[in-house]
This record gives structure tokens, sequence and C-alpha cells, in this order.
């Protein structure tokens, strides 16, 4: 089952049940008017859903217009975010000479939740200064989490997948990281793919709580990663049951993976321009080459399965000067 939400001018959308092929689509309102208002009763909401793909499939529904579409959930109470790829983390120690974590638990952030930019929106950002890059990741949507669930139980309680690109400023991460207290100002807003999908409908791209799809990823048309998600260190069972170790999990909170990235680099690519600059600094013993985003910069990004299907859609944005706002 595909999901996705429609602009409707209000600030959660209006949520549309997607047929198999993409072109058509069926509103969940006046029952589900949100994705949001699903999730915080997805047993009762996923017969309906459900009902609905049906007549998809049977022929109902409307032409969808790709270009109403928001993130699959335009805001909710909590987006946490994984830094569930080992590969990726050794190569950022290595580069900037850091220290490794000494620790047994997963690495967790809390970001910011009460915007996420659908899938072609624009990206403002106030200064080209602060190191602007993107971070190609899956993420998944639980229903509500009790505290102490285990990675086991954790399983159940994923409901859909998504696409995320985690927007970061990569020179004020560090200044805010020596504070101790975490990011703020280094993550702005994040994006998503146009379609939310149940972990059914990847098939075999759902293994182990991982996504095993290619992340396809375009900078500026050029290609850049292909890096996939099967290697995570940590299943997202694993991260659920993390963030609710001490505490419950609010029904549509969002938990992300982190940066996709591959021990394979050299073939694959990444799927961040601070994994390709951390490369440069080990393999040429000096300073990186590439450099971050500026204004009129586009990246495009596209989870495919070995089919060439691409199960979320594809993001495509544009980052531009928001100092004005």
């Amino acid at each position: 089952m595909r999901l996705a939400t429609r602009e409707n001018g209000k600030p959660d959308g209006e949520l549309v049940v997607i047929s198999a092929d993409g072109s058509r689509c069926l509103a969940a309102a006046p029952q589900l008017p949100s994705l949001l208002a699903a999730m915080e009763d997805w047993k009762a909401a996923e017969p309906t859903l459900a009902m609905l793909a049906q007549r998809l499939e049977q022929g109902e529904g409307e032409t969808l217009d790709p270009v109403q579409l928001l993130a699959p959930m335009p805001r909710t109470w909590q987006w946490l975010d994984g830094s569930a790829f080992q590969n990726h983390a050794d190569l950022m120690q290595i580069a900037l000479g850091h220290d490794p974590i000494e620790n047994d638990k997963p690495l967790m952030y809390q970001g910011m939740s009460h915007r996420f930019l659908g899938p072609t929106e624009d990206v403002p950002l106030p200064s080209t200064d602060h190191g602007i890059d993107f971070e190609g990741e899956f993420g998944v949507i639980v229903d509500h989490v009790p505290m102490g669930t285990t990675p086991a139980e954790a399983m159940k309680h994923i409901k859909l997948i998504v696409q995320i690109n985690d927007w970061s400023l990569r020179t004020i991460a560090p200044v805010e990281m020596k504070t101790g207290f975490g990011w703020v100002q280094a993550k702005p807003a994040c994006s998503m793919a146009p379609f939310a999908i149940t972990p059914e409908h990847l098939g075999a791209g759902w293994k182990d709580g991982r996504v095993c799809l290619d992340l396809e990823i375009d900078w500026n048309g050029k290609w850049f990663g292909r890096a996939n998600g099967r290697e995570m260190s940590v299943g997202f069972h694993d991260l659920v049951a993390h963030a609710a170790y001490t505490r419950d999990l609010a029904a549509g909170t969002i938990i992300g993976s982190g940066t996709v990235s591959n021990a394979n680099y050299a073939e694959v690519g990444s799927s961040c321009i601070s994994e390709v600059r951390a490369i440069e600094m080990i393999r040429d013993k000096g300073p990186a080459s590439t450099s971050f985003m500026t204004y009129g910069d586009k990246v495009r990004m596209e989870g495919r399965g070995v089919d060439g299907n691409s199960p979320f859609g594809a993001i495509e944005q544009q980052v531009v000067d928001g100092s004005a706002r």
C-alpha cells in the first residue's frame, strides 16, 4: 500500500491512497483526513486504507497530480535520526581525526519535526557559508510504542517506510556539537519523497528491519551515488527500541537510518557530500577538493529495487537563497 499527502490549504494536507502504478489516487477523508490522524489509530485506519487501495486496483480513482503532493507527513510529534551505517561513521571519524565513540548503543539525535519539505519544494537556506549538504536516508513511521519495547516487539510497530533527505549545515554542526547540547541550527527541515509505503509493499526489499534498496542520487544532473540500505549495522527495530527505552513513542514518530553508506563506496558512491570530502581527505592526505552546495544547486534522490521499481518516488529539489525570509 502506498500513501501520500495532497495540498489542501491545511497544515497536515489531505491523505490519499495511491494506485500501484502511481497514476491514480483516492482521498481517505472524511474518515481519515491526514496521515498523522491515521497513525494515531492505525489499527482502525488500516482496513479503510486497504479498502481504498483495492478500489484503486479495480480501476477507480482520480488522476494523481504529482505537483500537489507534500511530504507524506508534513509535520509530526517527533523526528529522531539515527546513524546506523558504520562505514559512514568510520570514514568521518578517520578523516576528522576524532576518537572512535565507545558505545554499544545506537547513535541518535532529536531533530525538527514540525515541518517536512515536500519532494519538489525549493529549499531556502540563509547562507552558502554554512556548508550546505544533503543526506540521503530511509526512515520508518511507527504507531504508539510503549516504553521498554524490545527490538523483536518493535518490528510490529513499524507501519510505514519513507525516503528522506536530511539537510545538514556542516560548518555549524561542529560548533553546536562542542556545546554538548546537540544540533539546532545545523539541522533545518528535512525533505521526504512523495510516497509512504507499508513494509509489505517492499517485499524482498524489506529484510531484517532494513530497506534493501539502492538510493540513487544525482547532484546537478551528475551521478553521485547508489548506496544500498542493507548495510545498516543495526536495523530499524533496534533504533525504535533504543528510542523507546525510557519513554513511550507517540504514534506518528519518524525514525531515520542516518546517511546510507556502503563499504564498497569506491564503486557505489556516497549519499552525502561530507562523506565524499572525508574520502578525499583520507585518500589525498590533505584538504577535501569537493565543495558543498550553493544556491541553484539541485539534488535528486530515488530508492530503487532490483527490478528498477521506484516505491517511494523521487525527491527533486533546488537550494535557494532564504536570507530575505
